[in-house]
Protein backbone atom coordinates (compact mmCIF):
# COMPACT_ATOMS: atom_id res chain seq x y z
CA UNK A 1 0.00 0.00 0.00
CA UNK A 2 2.59 2.51 0.81
CA UNK A 3 4.43 2.56 -2.71
CA UNK A 4 0.62 3.13 -4.26
CA UNK A 5 0.75 5.59 -1.57
CA UNK A 6 3.80 7.28 -2.46
CA UNK A 7 3.35 7.19 -6.33
CA UNK A 8 -0.23 8.77 -6.27
CA UNK A 9 1.19 11.64 -3.44
CA UNK A 10 3.50 12.76 -6.19
CA UNK A 11 1.30 12.42 -9.24
CA UNK A 12 -0.34 15.03 -7.72
CA UNK A 13 2.55 17.48 -7.97
CA UNK A 14 4.31 16.41 -10.83
CA UNK A 15 1.08 17.81 -12.14
CA UNK A 16 -0.60 20.84 -11.91
CA UNK A 17 -3.70 19.42 -9.87
CA UNK A 18 -2.46 19.32 -6.42
CA UNK A 19 -1.04 23.27 -6.31
CA UNK A 20 -4.71 24.43 -8.00
CA UNK A 21 -6.32 22.58 -5.44
CA UNK A 22 -4.54 23.88 -2.58
CA UNK A 23 -4.16 26.99 -4.48
CA UNK A 24 -7.97 27.50 -4.47
CA UNK A 25 -9.14 26.65 -1.30
CA UNK A 26 -6.94 28.48 0.64
CA UNK A 27 -7.20 31.81 -1.61
CA UNK A 28 -11.27 31.05 -1.00
CA UNK A 29 -11.06 29.97 2.92
CA UNK A 30 -8.64 33.06 3.37
CA UNK A 31 -10.43 35.51 2.32
CA UNK A 32 -13.00 34.52 4.20
CA UNK A 33 -11.17 34.33 7.14
CA UNK A 34 -9.55 37.84 6.74
CA UNK A 35 -13.13 39.33 6.39
CA UNK A 36 -15.32 37.45 9.03
CA UNK A 37 -12.09 37.32 11.88
CA UNK A 38 -9.76 40.13 11.15
CA UNK A 39 -11.85 42.46 9.50
CA UNK A 40 -14.59 41.66 11.93
CA UNK A 41 -12.43 41.05 15.11
CA UNK A 42 -13.82 38.27 15.46
CA UNK A 43 -12.29 35.20 17.43
CA UNK A 44 -15.26 32.31 16.85
CA UNK A 45 -13.61 30.20 13.79
CA UNK A 46 -17.59 28.20 13.13
CA UNK A 47 -18.55 30.80 10.70
CA UNK A 48 -15.18 30.10 8.09
CA UNK A 49 -15.04 26.31 9.40
CA UNK A 50 -18.79 26.42 7.66
CA UNK A 51 -18.17 28.37 4.68
CA UNK A 52 -15.03 25.66 4.01
CA UNK A 53 -17.86 22.62 4.22
CA UNK A 54 -18.98 24.48 1.46
CA UNK A 55 -16.14 25.02 -0.51
CA UNK A 56 -14.97 21.44 -0.69
CA UNK A 57 -17.81 20.84 -2.51
CA UNK A 58 -16.44 21.95 -5.57
CA UNK A 59 -12.61 21.63 -4.77
CA UNK A 60 -12.69 17.57 -3.56
CA UNK A 61 -13.53 16.55 -7.42
CA UNK A 62 -10.35 18.02 -8.50
CA UNK A 63 -8.84 16.17 -5.99
CA UNK A 64 -10.59 12.72 -7.06
CA UNK A 65 -11.29 13.03 -10.70
CA UNK A 66 -7.95 11.35 -12.14
CA UNK A 67 -7.28 8.74 -9.26
CA UNK A 68 -8.73 5.61 -11.64
CA UNK A 69 -9.72 7.57 -14.21
CA UNK A 70 -6.21 8.73 -15.82
CA UNK A 71 -5.08 4.90 -15.28
CA UNK A 72 -7.84 3.89 -17.29
CA UNK A 73 -7.00 6.45 -20.32
CA UNK A 74 -3.27 5.66 -19.97
CA UNK A 75 -3.93 2.10 -20.14
CA UNK A 76 -1.74 1.76 -16.66
CA UNK A 77 -4.84 0.02 -15.22
CA UNK A 78 -3.73 -2.68 -16.69
CA UNK A 79 -0.17 -3.20 -15.04
CA UNK A 80 -2.00 -2.13 -11.78
CA UNK A 81 -4.65 -4.59 -11.77
CA UNK A 82 -2.07 -7.42 -12.66
CA UNK A 83 0.77 -6.32 -10.52
CA UNK A 84 1.15 -8.47 -6.77
CA UNK A 85 -0.89 -5.99 -5.36
CA UNK A 86 -4.05 -6.87 -3.33
CA UNK A 87 -6.78 -4.44 -4.58
CA UNK A 88 -7.47 -3.43 -1.17
CA UNK A 89 -4.25 -2.13 -0.99
CA UNK A 90 -4.54 -0.29 -4.12
CA UNK A 91 -7.97 1.56 -3.38
CA UNK A 92 -6.49 2.75 0.24
CA UNK A 93 -2.95 3.56 -1.10
CA UNK A 94 -5.33 5.75 -3.68
CA UNK A 95 -7.57 7.16 -0.52
CA UNK A 96 -4.21 8.17 1.78
CA UNK A 97 -2.76 10.19 -1.09
CA UNK A 98 -5.92 12.15 -1.83
CA UNK A 99 -6.95 12.49 1.69
CA UNK A 100 -2.97 13.22 2.46
CA UNK A 101 -2.99 16.43 -0.13
CA UNK A 102 -6.26 17.41 1.58
CA UNK A 103 -4.32 17.15 5.20
CA UNK A 104 -1.68 18.96 3.93
CA UNK A 105 -3.83 21.80 2.76
CA UNK A 106 -5.69 21.97 5.41
CA UNK A 107 -2.51 21.86 7.79
CA UNK A 108 -2.13 25.80 6.57
CA UNK A 109 -5.26 26.64 8.25
CA UNK A 110 -3.68 26.15 11.56
CA UNK A 111 -2.29 29.52 11.11
CA UNK A 112 -5.87 31.18 11.87
CA UNK A 113 -5.71 29.33 15.22
CA UNK A 114 -3.10 31.10 15.49
CA UNK A 115 -3.66 34.61 14.83
CA UNK A 116 -7.48 34.50 16.69
CA UNK A 117 -5.23 32.83 19.88
CA UNK A 118 -3.04 36.03 19.95
CA UNK A 119 -5.97 38.64 20.08
CA UNK A 120 -8.66 36.49 21.76
CA UNK A 121 -9.97 33.51 23.06
CA UNK A 122 -11.31 30.74 20.88
CA UNK A 123 -12.93 27.68 21.94
CA UNK A 124 -10.50 24.61 21.79
CA UNK A 125 -13.24 22.15 21.51
CA UNK A 126 -15.01 24.32 18.70
CA UNK A 127 -12.11 24.45 16.62
CA UNK A 128 -10.70 21.24 17.38
CA UNK A 129 -14.70 19.07 16.27
CA UNK A 130 -14.47 21.50 13.72
CA UNK A 131 -11.26 19.74 12.22
CA UNK A 132 -12.38 16.66 12.99
CA UNK A 133 -14.99 17.13 11.45
CA UNK A 134 -13.77 18.82 8.31
CA UNK A 135 -11.93 15.38 7.92
CA UNK A 136 -14.25 13.25 8.49
CA UNK A 137 -16.50 14.72 5.72
CA UNK A 138 -13.44 15.06 3.46
CA UNK A 139 -13.33 11.53 3.95
CA UNK A 140 -16.73 10.82 2.99
CA UNK A 141 -16.19 13.22 -0.56
CA UNK A 142 -12.87 11.91 -1.75
CA UNK A 143 -14.36 8.24 -1.40
CA UNK A 144 -17.54 9.19 -3.50
CA UNK A 145 -15.00 11.30 -5.93
CA UNK A 146 -13.09 7.85 -5.90
CA UNK A 147 -15.81 5.44 -6.66
CA UNK A 148 -17.02 7.90 -9.28
CA UNK A 149 -13.90 7.72 -10.86
CA UNK A 150 -13.19 4.29 -11.09
CA UNK A 151 -16.64 3.72 -13.44
CA UNK A 152 -15.29 6.23 -16.42
CA UNK A 153 -11.72 6.74 -18.07
CA UNK A 154 -13.51 10.62 -18.69
CA UNK A 155 -11.75 12.82 -15.91
CA UNK A 156 -14.63 15.35 -16.99
CA UNK A 157 -17.05 12.58 -16.78
CA UNK A 158 -15.85 11.73 -13.25
CA UNK A 159 -15.77 15.67 -11.59
CA UNK A 160 -19.17 16.41 -12.94
CA UNK A 161 -20.31 13.07 -11.64
CA UNK A 162 -18.88 13.89 -8.14
CA UNK A 163 -20.64 17.37 -8.42
CA UNK A 164 -23.97 15.75 -8.93
CA UNK A 165 -23.38 13.64 -5.76
CA UNK A 166 -22.49 16.34 -3.64
CA UNK A 167 -25.28 18.92 -4.26
CA UNK A 168 -27.70 15.98 -4.03
CA UNK A 169 -26.13 15.83 -0.07
CA UNK A 170 -26.15 19.50 -0.34
CA UNK A 171 -29.63 19.95 -1.09
CA UNK A 172 -30.96 16.84 1.45
CA UNK A 173 -29.05 19.60 4.21
CA UNK A 174 -31.53 22.30 2.36
CA UNK A 175 -34.57 20.57 2.93
CA UNK A 176 -33.83 19.61 6.55
CA UNK A 177 -33.10 23.33 7.52
CA UNK A 178 -35.48 25.94 5.21
CA UNK A 179 -38.33 23.70 3.48
CA UNK A 180 -38.76 20.41 6.28
CA UNK A 181 -42.07 21.71 7.08
CA UNK A 182 -43.24 20.39 3.68
CA UNK A 183 -42.62 17.03 3.88
CA UNK A 184 -43.87 14.24 6.44
CA UNK A 185 -41.92 13.47 9.89
CA UNK A 186 -40.62 9.89 8.64
CA UNK A 187 -38.46 11.90 5.48
CA UNK A 188 -37.41 14.98 7.33
CA UNK A 189 -35.92 12.22 9.99
CA UNK A 190 -34.60 10.19 6.46
CA UNK A 191 -32.92 13.27 5.62
CA UNK A 192 -31.52 14.11 8.51
CA UNK A 193 -29.59 10.93 8.86
CA UNK A 194 -28.61 10.65 5.34
CA UNK A 195 -27.53 14.77 5.73
CA UNK A 196 -23.65 14.68 5.72
CA UNK A 197 -23.77 18.82 6.34
CA UNK A 198 -26.64 17.98 9.08
CA UNK A 199 -24.31 15.49 10.73
CA UNK A 200 -21.33 18.52 10.60
CA UNK A 201 -23.73 21.16 12.25
CA UNK A 202 -23.73 18.51 15.87
CA UNK A 203 -19.78 18.15 15.42
CA UNK A 204 -18.74 21.61 14.92
CA UNK A 205 -19.47 23.17 18.52
CA UNK A 206 -17.35 20.50 19.56
CA UNK A 207 -19.78 17.40 20.70
CA UNK A 208 -18.48 14.10 19.27
CA UNK A 209 -21.64 12.16 18.95
CA UNK A 210 -20.32 8.41 18.51
CA UNK A 211 -22.98 8.02 15.81
CA UNK A 212 -22.37 10.54 13.91
CA UNK A 213 -18.41 9.55 13.75
CA UNK A 214 -19.70 5.71 13.07
CA UNK A 215 -22.24 7.44 10.03
CA UNK A 216 -19.05 9.42 8.63
CA UNK A 217 -16.38 6.10 8.41
CA UNK A 218 -18.98 3.75 7.49
CA UNK A 219 -20.28 5.73 4.74
CA UNK A 220 -16.24 6.20 3.65
CA UNK A 221 -15.98 2.45 4.09
CA UNK A 222 -18.75 1.74 1.76
CA UNK A 223 -17.68 3.89 -0.96
CA UNK A 224 -14.11 2.15 -0.66
CA UNK A 225 -15.85 -1.15 -0.75
CA UNK A 226 -17.32 0.10 -4.00
CA UNK A 227 -14.67 0.67 -5.47
CA UNK A 228 -12.90 -2.49 -4.48
CA UNK A 229 -15.67 -4.11 -6.02
CA UNK A 230 -15.29 -2.06 -9.07
CA UNK A 231 -11.82 -3.02 -9.52
CA UNK A 232 -12.36 -6.71 -8.78
CA UNK A 233 -14.32 -6.87 -11.61
CA UNK A 234 -12.34 -5.56 -14.18
CA UNK A 235 -9.16 -8.03 -12.92
CA UNK A 236 -11.30 -10.74 -13.77
CA UNK A 237 -12.78 -8.90 -17.01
Amino acid sequence: MSAIFKREFRAYFHSMIGYVFIAAFLLITNFFFMMSNLVGQNSVLSGVFGMMLNIILFTVPILTMRLFSEDYKQKTDQLLLTAPVKLGHIVLGKFFAALGVFVMMLAFTLLWVVIVSAFGNPNAAEILGNYIGILLVAGVFISVGMFISSLTENQLIAAVGAYGVFFVLYLLNIVVLSIGGAFPSWAIGLFSFLSVFFRFGTISYGLLAFDDIVYYLSVTALFLFLCYRVLEKKRWA
